[in-house]
């Protein structure tokens, strides 16, 4: 169990803290390094040990079984990755992309498996919450210049004074504190009621301070949508593909169409949603191309043979790290089966298991609440940031988490905790099968 309760700890930390937090950006942008990069040796290493203790963990779990559950979608998934990456111009990048992508998927479907209980769940996540928001509020206190982006930044100095934590870029940490304050609103479910407002303030407060607007505005938008969502059955389609098929309509059809543009400017919103619409104009581009195979799993952006095509002299946008629309990325890298195939894992399987969860024995509704907040959030927000299969990213991981987490909880049964820790104890997470 110690075993156990330590490689979740260094799970979460792993992805929430980084092996490289406080990154130097004047000094690094000076050196000519845009790109903050994660690949180096003690990330690797670091990630490699923590996959081979959860892999320690799964081989001795009694409900091993579980794990990773779609597992014939994923292998699909992933799969295709494979053959994508295989035949693409850059292969062996694309492909190490996709086992790192393999031992996430991994990793994530382990986490809910490795606490005893849903109480012990809840207390590793609200250590491990306190502990990134502690560094994160540390860095501004006494590190402001690594915290907090400076007008001498090469790249963007327009973020200058904007909070961004021990992370690299604000948006990131705006992201991870809209997470944190659902964690927040979780804890305090839980029983720990002055711990978790205390976190939610916090995150909110540090959110307020990072300038992310979308972050910022998917706040209320996403406790609203999940309220509906959990009360009112006949809104779920509605809200979980007719919103996603929505707002990705409005935003690339201002990208593609001069009358859409007309109508999100006529609402008083950016037709180039700062700046991205060039860079999906590119994207459509490519894709037309290589509807099929794509361009191998994050084979196309920042490679030679995109900077240096000729749309290199006409616009900005082919120095662009990703696509800023995770769908869109999804099917200018892996082609349309790979969005087909991630389009079931990331829609219709939460959806098949929250139909599931509607017909079975009740288990926490504040668990569940978690996981509908968090899911419904990134699903939103992939429309403007490229979220989905981004290794490293804490985001996408919490995101895996939920899909997971909605997928065990109905197909399991919550029990008691064996021995009682504290006056509210609460069901095992995942200890007997449906």
């Amino acid at each position: 169990m110690k075993v156990r309760v330590a490689t979740f700890m260094a799970v979460f930390l792993f992805y929430f803290i980084t092996t490289n937090p406080f990154i130097d950006l004047v000094k690094l942008q000076s050196a000519g390094t845009e790109i903050v990069s994660g690949s180096n040796f003690l990330n690797q290493m670091t990630f490699l040990l923590i996959t081979s203790l959860t892999i320690y963990a799964a081989v001795n779990h009694p409900t091993r079984s579980q794990i990773a559950q779609p597992r014939v979608l994923i292998i699909a998934l992933l799969g295709w990755f494979f053959i994508s990456s295989a035949l693409s111009n850059y292969p062996i990048d694309a492909i190490k992309r996709t086992i790192l992508a393999t031992l996430t998927f991994f990793n994530a479907g382990m986490f809910l498996l490795l606490p005893r209980s849903e109480e012990q769940f809840a207390r590793l996540m609200l250590y491990g919450t306190a502990i990134t928001l502690s560094v994160a509020y540390f860095g501004v206190i006494f590190l402001p210049r690594l915290s907090i982006h400076q007008a001498a930044e090469i790249v963007e100095p327009m973020n200058a004074g904007y909070w961004r934590g021990h992370y690299a870029h604000k948006n990131l940490t705006a992201a991870v504190m809209l997470q944190i304050t659902f964690f927040g609103l979780y804890f305090r479910s839980a029983g720990w009621k002055k711990s978790g407002i205390a976190i939610a303030v916090l995150a909110v407060f540090f959110l307020m301070h990072t300038g992310g607007k979308s972050s910022t505005a998917m706040l209320p938008m996403i406790l609203i949508l999940q309220w509906m969502f959990e009360r009112f059955r006949w809104t779920r389609w509605f809200i979980a593909v007719g919103g996603i098929v929505a707002f990705n309509t409005l935003i690339l059809g201002a990208t593609l169409s001069s009358d859409f543009r007309s109508l999100v400017v006529s609402v008083g919103i950016d037709p180039t949603f700062t700046n991205r619409s060039d860079i999906w104009k590119i994207a459509f581009d490519a894709i037309a191309q290589s509807p099929i195979l794509g361009y191998g799993f994050q084979g196309f952006w920042q490679t030679p043979d995109l900077m240096q095509s000729p749309a290199g002299l006409e616009t900005w946008a082919v120095r662009a790290f990703n696509g800023h629309n995770a769908y869109v990325d999804t099917l200018l890298t892996t082609g349309i089966p790979g969005l087909l195939l991630a389009l079931t894992l990331v829609i219709l399987v939460p959806m098949r298991a929250i139909a599931r969860l509607d017909r079975a024995p009740p288990n926490d509704p504040a668990l569940t609440r978690l996981f509908q907040r968090t899911w419904l959030c990134v699903l939103y927000s992939a429309c403007l940031e490229a979220i989905f299969f981004q290794n490293g990213s804490p985001v996408f991981f919490i995101f895996l988490i939920s899909i997971f987490g909605l997928v065990l909880q109905s197909r399991m049964s919550l029990v008691k905790e064996p021995t009682v820790i504290r006056e509210e104890s609460h069901g095992a997470l995942v200890q007997s099968q449906r």
